[in-house]
């Protein structure tokens, strides 16, 4: 399993890697109908949650959002039999992840509460300040920069507390750099662009090396920003590095969407300029090769 988390950090969602999560649920269910004690029982749930999550989040990738659901649905049986917190704490923060793509507002509020509320977030700092940074989205989204600002406050205050307990694998994702990228994020939704690339530009100080597909992400709420700002070539040319960051690799869906979204507001702010016309070849051909 932590393997695929691995090979998620590199290239974001794909569908073999959602294959690969579903055999590995597959050979965990199987060892379910063995004699085991209650303590083993909820471990391997546990396990076949996080199989299921990693397929769900393959999905959310990809923007397969309705093969995503029905995933995310067994997750949360699946961990609500583990009686987890981490597990169930990761279900919840998926939730409120594919509401947010599905452009449901108060459903990814009501996730990110429950997250917010779940026992891994009352007792760990570390899982506080993630909920409380998908509550500060949600807000952003509500169109809510007050209530946005403070708990992306109460997010970093809490993180701080953090200490360097052993978690699960999943959360390595999650600090400073992931932390910052959500901001920037939220800034945009906010329409504070010149925040919004600062932000960017510390998060992207501080991904780990191996989180190829993050990095990609961040460049894009970068490049939004600049281009918010009435700088499209500068944001033009930032916007092009996400190719050389995935190194030939498959965007993501949801990193497509985000490029797509870039592409249409550099076509209407310089639809004549020479380098949104050389960006808008480049994107036929990176579109054709995916």
């Amino acid at each position: 399993m932590n393997q695929l988390v691995e090979a998620d950090d590199r290239q974001g969602g794909h569908k073999s890697l959602a294959t690969a999560a579903l055999e590995g649920r597959a050979e965990v269910l199987n060892l379910q109908q063995r004699n085991a004690s209650e303590r083993v029982r909820r471990a391997l749930y546990a396990l076949a949650a996080e199989y299921t999550t990693i397929a769900a989040w393959s999905c959310i990738d990809l923007r397969d959002l309705d093969t995503a659901q029905r995933h995310l649905h067994q997750s949360t049986t699946f961990a609500g039999l583990s009686q987890d917190p981490p597990t169930v704490m990761r279900v919840w923060i998926n939730m409120a992840m594919l509401a947010y793509q599905r452009k449901n507002w108060p459903e990814q509020l009501a996730a990110a509460q429950a997250a917010n509320a779940s026992p891994a977030a009352r007792r760990d700092p570390f899982f506080s300040s993630m909920s409380r940074l998908r509550l500060a989205l949600a807000h952003a989204t509500l169109a809510d920069p007050q209530a946005a600002k403070r708990a992306l406050g109460a997010a970093q205050e809490t993180l701080q507390k953090a200490g360097e307990d052993e978690r699960p694998r999943w959360t390595a994702f999650y600090g400073p750099a992931e932390l910052n990228h959500l901001a920037a994020i939220i800034l945009n939704h906010n329409g504070q662009s010149a925040e919004a690339e600062a932000t960017a530009h510390r998060a992207l100080a501080k991904i780990p090396a191996g989180f190829q597909r993050n990095r990609a992400l961040t460049t894009c709420q970068l490049a939004l920003a600049l281009l918010r700002q009435g700088e499209p070539e500068q944001a033009t040319a930032t916007a092009a590095t996400v190719f050389t960051i995935m190194d030939g690799a498959p965007l993501p869906g949801r990193m497509r969407t985000l490029i797509g979204d870039f592409h249409r507001d550099l076509l209407r702010l310089a639809p004549s300029t020479t380098y949104a016309r050389n960006w808008a070849d480049r994107m036929r051909d990176e579109w054709s090769r995916a």
